[in-house]
Order: C-alpha cells, then sequence, then structure tokens
C-alpha cells in the first residue's frame, strides 16, 4: 500500500528533500487507471542557486515554485518537454526538486501507451519521458501532492533505506544539462539502478 507523504515529512532543506524522495513514489491518477513509479533520481535547486528558476524573483510561470513545500511546479523545457519538480521550502522561496527518473511500478501498459514505446527501462529515464509517461502537464502545476488526486507523492513499505543519511545504496554528483552553478553535488540516483539517466560515468 502506497500512503501519502505528509508535509511534515518532508526536510524543510531542498537538498535534504531532494536526497530523501528517492525511494519514494509518484502516483498518477488517470481516467483509464493508475500509473506510478520509484524515484530513483532527483536534483535540489537551493536558494542563490542561479541554475534555479527562482534565482531572480517569481513570476506568473514559476509562482507554483515559491509555495509551501509538497507542491508540484511544473514547466515546459525548450518548448518540447514538461518537467515536474516539488516546491521545497517555506512558502516565499524560490527553491525546488527535479524529478528526473523513476522505475515504473504500476499501469505499466498506460505508460508505454502514453510513450509509445515498450522498452520498461526508457519509459521514465530522464524528466521529460517521466512527465511524457504520466501524461503530466501544466494542468498540474501548482498542485499539492501531499494528498492524493491527480498527482501525488506516497512511500510504502518496499523503498530504499533512504531516510538514512548513510545508506550506501544513494549517490550524489553534479547536476545534468546545465551551465550555471554546473559543480553543485546536487544530484541525488540510486547507484547502479538501470532506470537512472544521464551517462554511465553519473550513474554508478
Amino acid at each position: 500500500m502506497v500512503r501519502p507523504l505528509a508535509r511534515a515529512e518532508l526536510p524543510n532543506d531542498t537538498a535534504a528533500l531532494a536526497r530523501y524522495l528517492v525511494g519514494k513514489v509518484v502516483v498518477r491518477e488517470l481516467p483509464e487507471g493508475v500509473a506510478s513509479g520509484r524515484i530513483v533520481e532527483t536534483e535540489a535547486y537551493v536558494v542563490g542557486d542561479a541554475a534555479g528558476h527562482g534565482y531572480r524573483g517569481m513570476t506568473p510561470r514559476n509562482r507554483s515554485l515559491f509555495l509551501e513545500r509538497g507542491h508540484a511546479y511544473v514547466y515546459l523545457a525548450y518548448g518540447v518537454s514538461y518537467m515536474l519538480n516539488v516546491s521545497s521550502e517555506m512558502q516565499g522561496i524560490g527553491t525546488g526538486v527535479l524529478i528526473r527518473a523513476f522505475e515504473p511500478l504500476e499501469g505499466v501498459g498506460i505508460m508505454r501507451l502514453n510513450r509509445g514505446i515498450e522498452r520498461l527501462r526508457d519509459l521514465a529515464r530522464g524528466p521529460g519521458r517521466l512527465s511524457a509517461a504520466l501524461r503530466i502537464d501544466r494542468s498540474l502545476d501548482g498542485l499539492d501532492l501531499c494528498r492524493k488526486g491527480p498527482l501525488w507523492l506516497g512511500r510504502d513499505d518496499h523503498g530504499l533505506a533512504c531516510d538514512d543519511p548513510d545508506a550506501g545504496e544513494i549517490g550524489q554528483s553534479i547536476r545534468i544539462g546545465i551551465s550555471k552553478d554546473a559543480n553543485r553535488l546536487q544530484r541525488f540516483y540510486v547507484r547502479e539502478s538501470p532506470f537512472v539517466s544521464g551517462p554511465r560515468a553519473l550513474r554508478g
């Protein structure tokens, strides 16, 4: 059974939240059924981070990033792919966690239809693929992810021991595909998972 994450469970620190979310479950409720996956890769975008969308302040486009931690911030990257982020600190602070990849759990057939591919490993290996697999778009921007609804975050009894800061399953590296503040070690991922995105050197 997957239960929603309570807001009180979420660390009130962006990097800590990015690490905490590895091993948790993202759930999408669609008319044809439920699709879900276990998060295997995240990236943190912290206060003062030039790569973060909140760096220059609030705009109509990014205002969901400034909500209290645990809300969805969805944006369209390069006019092609939607990206799912989780607001990460107190209301008014524009920081967030990008959900980069997950291991498919429930509703694999739904995700295959949404993506138009069969290969399980590639259904949600990367943030654009993930959003396409779950049919995520701007209509979900601002949604409270700490309660059941069209899109929410949960946990079950089968995840990694990711709440333990010394858990060896979680790797840490630089983030992928950015040019500003590119050397920050704010990407967290499940070591050796075939569902993690990025170059091989950043997946071990």
